[in-house]
């Protein structure tokens, strides 16, 4: 079988191209780029971020999350 791959840009890690040394879990817009609507993280496969700045990245939005920064789940907002 052939399957048509089509036309994919390549992904780079924007924490990487802007030389962040840890992300910081107060930034909240930086955080909200990486959740779904429903609030679940963004897979670095998709994302394109390295392995380093999706651990650092998890561990944010977790702790943000802890201290109500960010929602767990958007079920909350009816």
């Amino acid at each position: 079988m052939a399957f048509d791959k089509g036309f994919r840009r390549p992904r780079y890690c924007k924490f990487t191209a802007e030389n962040v040394k840890e992300i910081d879990y107060k930034d909240l817009d930086t955080l909200k780029e990486y959740l779904t609507e429903s609030g679940k993280i963004i897979p670095a496969r998709v994302t394109g971020v390295k392995a380093k700045y999706q651990r650092q990245l998890t561990a944010a939005v977790k702790k943000a999350r802890f201290l109500s920064l960010i929602q767990y789940c958007d079920a909350h907002e009816r």
